[in-house]
């Protein structure tokens, strides 16, 4: 057989690894190789190849690369634990940076606990031991869930579909990461264990600084607003798919919907008196990243503020671009129309700094074809009552507003913060919901197919990095838009537009990891979600106007 890796053809016979057949290639690499794509589908590096194709390989600089980082190490975490702690209930909870918080629920976590988990992590790694990938049909699955008595990637047997069940070994440890992860766990040189709140954070390094640890961010508002959803959550007991699904089945879902559709009512409401209690508010400034709801929490927001008597205005960001001569170039001569100094700020603290003095002022149009701003008679001028909401990606950046004394801001960080497990070992990316939410919303409403969302998602990553994430502990309040069920309510949605991807496009390998992972949820019909639902921004029929 041939197989193609780069510009090279390469003979190997029928079976042979892709850790044989590139070994070389992979143990001179500047990077650790840590995973592979042979015919465009994400491997493990001891993939046994069965038919002529082309291999990639992929290291810990590239976000699939330190993805499969990270499961290795929540793998041997678990793997840590079961050897110190045999009893211990671990869950892996969220992601705060390059940190995975996890806890104990049945006993304390100790400075003694996290100093032998770290102790025996670095043992396991040090002594680069195999991680095996396990195949078993559904009847050999059974009886190795019964006779090990372990709940650990049961979830695959909930999936009538999946012929074969998967498990990774390593010496007599057992578990299944939703995800391919290292075949060795040696791959994982750069970690650490650290205390945090109740519990640790998993440590690991970021794609830019592959061999060290960067400075710890205590995200704490963050932390916090994961914390407040996870604890009603796990109350409720749909902290997990699998307790998710037994409540579709069980018909209880409906109940769930309502607390959860109540638990975004009462969050917004609160944040809603805050800002009446708060003397002096005049400009309301609300950013997050793509598809976080930002449009229909506005609006939201709004009636909780009518409520206490304060009438919202809203202003967009949008229309104040500078003229498209004057827009910033990325290194590459494209127009960054991300940048804050694509917004024309003289003129909008001018205009912001007369509304606030009672003034009336023209509003402009930006026309984005033409590239530049036009005066159709759009007056404001801000009543007594009334406040300005603003939404838009730099809003949090105190530059945007500069002429504006802090205490007339009041700012909102808003973000889906993803609080659902697979199971207690495997949770969902914040990012993948987002993700999904935005494939639904561009193909409902802006023409484009699962490939254009994912093709430039990268893209649009980059940009919140750089003019979000870094501002969001200097909000006033954050707000967390997920809501537990909605996964469920896209299944049926965005799976027929992700399995259109082809697989010799670019995007296919992507696609089929959202797919794989969807195909864990039972499905919800659109009818049962109320139609002030912040998710019917992404599915439509919703009240409110986009």
């Amino acid at each position: 057989m041939k197989v193609k890796y780069k510009d090279k053809e390469i003979e190997i016979k029928k079976g042979e690894r892709i850790s044989e057949i590139l070994k070389q290639e992979i143990e001179r690499s500047e990077d650790i190789v840590i995973g592979a794509k042979f015919n465009n589908e994400y491997k493990n590096l001891d993939y046994e190849i069965e038919e002529e194709g082309k291999i990639e390989l992929i290291d810990i600089t590239e976000k699939e690369g330190i993805n499969i980082y990270r499961r290795t190490l929540i793998y041997i975490m678990g793997k840590a634990m079961e050897e110190l702690y045999p009893k211990a209930l671990m869950q892996v909870d969220y992601q705060l940076g390059d940190s995975m918080y996890c806890d104990i629920e049945n006993e304390d976590t100790t400075e003694e606990i996290i100093q032998k988990l770290k102790n025996k992590m670095r043992e396991i790694i040090e002594k680069d031991i195999k991680i095996e990938k396990i195949k078993m049909d559904r009847k050999e699955a059974e009886t190795f869930f019964k006779e090990t008595q372990t709940n650990r990637g049961l979830l695959q047997l909930d999936v009538q579909e999946n012929e074969a069940i998967y498990t990774y070994k390593c010496e007599n440890y057992y578990n299944y990461i939703y995800g391919e992860i290292a075949n060795r766990t040696g791959a994982t040189p750069v970690f650490d264990v650290v205390k945090y709140e109740k519990g640790f954070l998993i440590r690991y390094p970021s794609r830019k600084s592959p061999n060290q640890l960067t400075e710890y961010d205590q995200a704490k508002k963050l932390a916090w607003a994961f914390k407040e959803y996870d604890t009603i959550h796990r109350i409720l007991k749909v902290d997990t798919v699998y307790r998710l699904n037994k409540a579709i089945k069980e018909d209880r879902i409906k109940n769930i919907i309502m607390l959860d559709e109540a638990l975004h009512e009462k969050k917004i409401a609160n944040i809603a008196d805050k800002i009446a209690q708060r003397k002096g508010i005049k400009i309301i400034l609300i950013a997050g990243p793509s598809s976080s709801g930002k449009t229909t929490f506005a609006q939201r927001l709004g009636l909780q503020l009518q409520l206490n008597g304060i009438k919202p205005v809203t202003i967009s960001v949008d229309n104040y671009f500078v003229e498209r001569w004057q827009n910033p170039k990325t290194e590459t001569g494209e127009y960054d129309f991300e940048c804050i100094e694509a917004i024309d700020l003289d003129l909008f603290n001018n205009h912001l700094t007369r509304l606030l003095k009672g003034e009336e002022v023209e509003i402009p149009q930006f026309d984005f074809k033409e590239g530049t701003k036009r005066y159709c008679g759009h007056m404001l001028k801000l009543e007594e009552d009334e406040v300005l909401v603003i939404e838009g990606i730099h809003c949090l950046n105190d530059k945007l507003t500069s002429s504006i004394p802090r205490e007339q801001k009041y700012k909102i960080y808003i973000s889906a913060l993803t609080v659902l497990n697979m199971d207690y070992y495997n949770r969902i990316s914040t990012t993948d919901t987002r993700l999904i939410r935005r494939i639904v919303r561009d193909y409902q409403f802006r023409g484009y197919s699962a490939k254009d969302t994912i093709r430039t998602w990268s893209l649009v990553n980059k940009g919140e990095q750089k003019n979000i994430f870094p501002f969001q502990e200097s909000s006033d309040s954050i707000f967390n838009t997920s809501l537990i069920y909605e996964l469920s309510a896209f299944k049926n949605v965005v799976l027929p537009l992700l399995e259109e991807i082809k697989p010799d496009e670019e995007e296919y390998p992507e696609a089929r990891r959202l797919c794989e992972m969807l195909k864990y949820f039972e499905p919800i019909p659109n009818t049962m979600i109320p139609t002030n639902s912040l998710i019917k921004e992404f599915l439509g029929g919703g009240d409110f106007k986009y």
